[in-house]
């Protein structure tokens, strides 16, 4: 980790804050894709695209089964507390959006009260066919069994955003929205170089926002609308940078 200097959040009035699978890692999740990840290509066309729900909706719940024990059983660490405390820090002259493409929840329960789910939620559930929806108590102890739908009988799915699915229309305006107006922007524990943190800070610098880089190594290829890249891990860095 280099040396780091605070980014001087109270200087800073609307902020955008995009969280990938990095900044779980501390948690004991781990990343997606790569080594060590969730799923392989195979996996993912078996259980995580539109196509898979329609086909085996029973394999879908089954595969996510062991994702959602594995994020019932983490807690927040040091990089998601670092966020909500500066949202409180800014306190209510200020905003602190958190736009994560994580569906572990624990930017809420970290205490992060403004929160996009780009991705959906592993903690909700929703029909396959109908508009009926639940929030999970406790993803430990779901149905190992494919729940059918107490409204029309189909199968329900984990909430969560698929390969071939578009981003809910809700959460992608909002995060438009926000970046029109925001004037500091971050990428942790996310790629830089493809979207959608690509499309996201090049916005962000359109407005002239201070733009920053947080990851364990470089970008590569480098996106130079980030003009500052800020290297460590996400749980020891955003203490510092946001003063937290």
């Amino acid at each position: 980790m280099t040396d780091i200097q605070p980014l001087g959040i109270a200087n800073y009035r609307r902020v955008v804050v995009l969280t990938g699978a990095g900044i779980s890692v501390a948690s004991g999740l781990p990343t997606y894709r790569g080594s060590g990840g969730l799923w392989d290509a195979e996996s993912v066309e078996k259980y995580v695209t539109a196509r898979a729900v329609a086909r085996d909706p029973a394999g879908v719940w089954e595969f996510f089964g062991k994702l959602r024990k594995a994020i019932a059983a983490a807690q927040p660490n040091p990089g998601h507390l670092a966020l909500a405390a500066a949202e409180r820090a800014l306190g209510p002259d200020g905003t602190v959006l958190v736009v994560t493409q994580n569906v572990d929840g624990l930017h809420g329960r970290a205490g992060s009260r403004d929160v996009v789910e780009y991705h959906g939620s592993a903690w909700r559930s929703r029909c396959t066919a109908c508009s009926y929806a639940r929030v999970e108590a406790d993803l430990g102890s779901l149905e190992e069994q494919v729940p059918a739908c107490p409204q029309c009988g189909a199968p329900l799915r984990p909430d969560i955003v698929f390969f071939e699915e578009d981003i809910p229309v809700d959460a992608a305006w909002r995060v438009k929205m926000a970046l029109r107006e925001c004037d500091l922007f971050l990428a942790v524990g996310t790629s830089g170089a493809v979207w959608p943190a690509a499309d996201f800070v090049r916005s962000a610098d359109y407005v002239g926002a201070r733009t920053v880089f947080v990851g364990p190594e470089p970008m590569a290829p480098h996106n130079p609308y980030f003009r500052e890249q800020v290297l460590g891990r996400a749980e020891e860095v955003l203490p510092i940078l946001l003063g937290a």
